[in-house]
């Protein structure tokens, strides 16, 4: 099997779950019994997964794959990423949602012109994140909002932000006081992972 051309990472391989070869799986599907749908996974160098069987247990599944049929053969892949081409995964989100994999690279804008590039996007549980390098700056987390990143250009590569409520700059304005700060505006994106949901 070649590399991928576009690759998406669907999921990572954790420990193994019992004696017969079956593996935990961390996966990054909307719905984690979904991974079984996009056939045949890739390890990055090319191996190919069959998934033969999966089952939901807590926070991730249990996965049996062809040809891993005992403990030894399972603890070896521990850690192995899992990927599939971004050609298999489907393109018919909402108008405000994209695929994270879809963001990470776009050149990040803002009224002056180009000031850095997406080079992550993080979800740690209060929403979306981009990990954004500016020029001449270390990383910078903006939230993924349609406040903070008003407009995305995927075609074009580019997010546009408003620095203000990306956090890049000081607010001149007084805010008065008991002021909560709340953005009404601030509402998640939502980019889909790779399962296509939010």
């Amino acid at each position: 099997m070649s590399k991928l051309q576009n690759p998406v990472q669907m999921a990572v391989i954790g420990a193994a779950h019992g004696i017969k070869g079956e593996l935990r799986v961390k996966t990054f599907t909307g719905d984690p019994l979904a991974l079984a749908d996009y056939g045949p996974l890739y390890a990055k160098d090319g191996r190919a997964f069959q998934i033969l069987d999966i089952r939901p247990a807590g926070t991730v599944v249990v996965v049996r794959f062809k040809g891993i049929s005992d403990r030894n053969a399972a603890e070896a892949l521990a850690g192995t990423e899992l990927f599939v081409d971004r050609s298999v995964l489907p393109d018919d989100g909402e108008e405000d949602e994209f695929y994270h994999a879809d963001l990470i690279g776009l050149e990040v804008r803002d009224d002056t012109g180009v000031i850095g590039r997406v080079v992550a996007v993080h979800n740690f549980g209060g929403g979306d994140i981009l990990d954004v390098t500016l020029a001449g700056r270390k990383g910078v987390l903006i939230p993924f909002t349609q406040a903070a990143v008003p407009h995305v250009s995927i075609a074009d590569g580019f997010v546009q932000v408003d620095p203000l409520a990306a956090g890049l700059a000081e607010d001149q304005e007084t805010e008065a006081p008991g002021g909560s700060g709340f953005d009404p505006k601030g509402r998640p994106r939502g980019p889909k992972d790779a399962g296509g949901n939010r």
